[in-house]
């Protein structure tokens, strides 16, 4: 992180930016779609958002890392609760994420879907 202007700040933000999958860069090499953000009034790090696919596998592996096993061990009532996770993240609205999803999961297309029908049904 040197040549990132304020460490403090950049420490605080920095959390944030891992678990979106995102990359910091100083603000001088910011390209026209990253994030500069500043403070008290300097510019102090750019943030360069991943494309939103890559955003799904950084949320599923950030899942796996934190249930301790890979998401295909877990149970069905444990998948259940992941896709809920998913879906309230936006992850169903990324091109392909239900087969991105079914195979992190190692189930088919059809059950994700079973799993998302089923919590609108109750």
């Amino acid at each position: 992180m040197t040549g990132l202007g304020d460490a403090p700040f950049v420490r605080a933000v920095k959390p944030l930016v891992d678990a979106m999958g995102g990359e910091m860069l100083p603000p001088q090499e910011a390209g026209r779609d990253d994030v500069v953000l500043s403070w008290e009034g300097a510019d102090v790090v750019a943030v360069r958002l991943p494309q939103l696919a890559d955003s799904l596998d950084h949320i599923l592996a950030a899942m796996e890392r934190r249930q301790g096993r890979p998401l295909a061990d877990l149970d069905r009532k444990e998948k259940q609760e992941l896709v809920r996770i998913l879906e309230a993240r936006g992850a169903f609205s990324v091109r392909h994420g239900v087969e991105t999803v079914a195979g992190a999961l190692g189930v088919s297309r059809f059950t994700v879907y079973n799993y998302l029908n089923r919590d609108k049904a109750t």
